[in-house]
């Protein structure tokens, strides 16, 4: 199978993913991980916002998984890594395996 420029894009982009969301991570918090998400109004927004776009990929991607006749194991790891990792991390992570798959059926 040929590897792509947009392949590499995504698979840098989840490498990237991981890094600047970990990094913060793993820095010592004054409150909880969860009371902080929702500090001051910025961060609310974008709690919120960052919930409403995961739910609208994980939908997605369990209907693309379907259409695409890709793995729902893998799904379910996407599911998984999503809230355990990072949604920066698991979208182009699948963006990459859609890719992948897309570029075998039509092989």
């Amino acid at each position: 199978m040929k590897i792509t420029g947009l392949q590499i894009l995504y698979g840098v982009l989840a490498i990237v993913g991981v890094c600047v969301t970990w990094y913060y991570n793993l820095q010592p918090m004054e409150t909880s991980y969860f009371a902080g998400l929702y500090a001051n109004p910025a961060a609310s927004s974008f709690t919120n916002d960052l919930i409403v776009v995961v739910t609208v990929f994980l939908v997605w991607s369990f209907v693309e998984t379907a259409r695409l006749k890709m793995s729902y194991a893998l799904w379910a790891a996407i599911f998984v890594f999503t809230f355990v990792i990072a949604a920066a991390m698991t979208v182009p992570l699948f963006m990459l395996l859609r890719e992948r798959r897309l570029i075998a059926m039509a092989e």
